[in-house]
């Protein structure tokens, strides 16, 4: 079927594997397991920044490209993209869509999400430091009222060095606009910020991580119930997203170990 002699081509099986061919060998094995590690989660970028940055091994974004596509490995496909919409900042907007900052706890941005199980929704409410893109407190309830993300803000105002005149960033929800939240806000030297009306671009960030969450997470299967849900979140937060999964925006690094690198700049 080839039009090849039975020489040529015993001497073709015989043949030893070129060093080139031995090491996209040796390179899909190691693709294989840091996208077996993500939890099935890494594209090839991320991928690539594991191999370079994590393990030290020289090799092309677009080498790991074709390897993953030929192991039939792949991340998991991002959200539909959706059409901007033009939105009126308000007044009490003291963020305006300018989330980078140099410095740790100096602008927080906060958000709700809910996803469903057998039993009922699960709510969970997380606060992010912009800077290094932490989660550096969350809560999860039952019900979405403003007991759900005062316990996220104290969580998080426990954790850090909070600095006055600090910001938290959110939405015009009941829950953030309510006066328990905002006093939480003010007794603790910080400044309420609310973005426009039903505009996700001046939250962002927030929005990001929940779409990452919802990939990555509560959309890959059926929860049963609100505890597994919960503890699935947590494991989420505090074991993968916060210490193990890279993030483009902060040097493709954790934001636990980011954080690591700027109290080390600053020793």
């Amino acid at each position: 079927m080839l039009n090849v002699s039975s020489q040529s081509y015993y001497a073709y099986r015989r043949r030893p594997l070129s060093p080139t061919m031995m090491r996209r060998e040796w390179l899909t094995a190691l693709i294989k397991e840091v996208h077996a590690a993500s939890r099935g989660s890494n594209g090839s970028r991320r991928v690539h920044a594991e191999l370079t940055k994590g393990r030290g091994i020289h090799v092309s974004v677009n080498l790991v490209t074709v390897l993953m596509h030929n192991a039939g490995s792949a991340g998991l496909p991002g959200p539909a993209k959706v059409k901007r919409i033009k939105g009126t900042p308000t007044s009490d907007d003291l963020v305006e869509r300018q989330f980078a900052h140099s410095d740790l706890d100096e602008l927080w941005v906060t958000d709700i999400t809910e996803h469903r199980t057998r039993e009922g929704k699960v709510f969970c409410c997380c606060v992010m430091d912009t800077c290094s893109r932490r989660i550096v407190g969350w809560s999860i309830d039952t019900v979405q009222d403003s007991q759900l993300v005062v316990i996220a803000l104290d969580v998080a105002i426990k954790q850090r060095r909070t600095k006055l005149g600090g910001i938290v960033h959110a939405d015009h929800g009941v829950q953030f606009t309510s006066w328990s939240f905002t006093e939480r806000i003010r007794d603790a030297g910080l400044l309420p910020s609310f973005g426009s009306v039903g505009d996700a671009f001046d939250n962002a960030m927030m929005e990001s991580f929940w779409s990452s969450m919802q990939i990555e997470l509560l959309d890959r299967k059926r929860w049963r119930t609100r505890l597994e849900l919960t503890n699935a979140i947590f494991d989420y937060i505090e074991v993968f997203y916060n210490r193990q999964r890279r993030h483009s925006s902060i040097d493709d690094v954790s934001p636990v170990e980011f954080e690591l690198s700027l109290t080390h700049q600053t020793a």
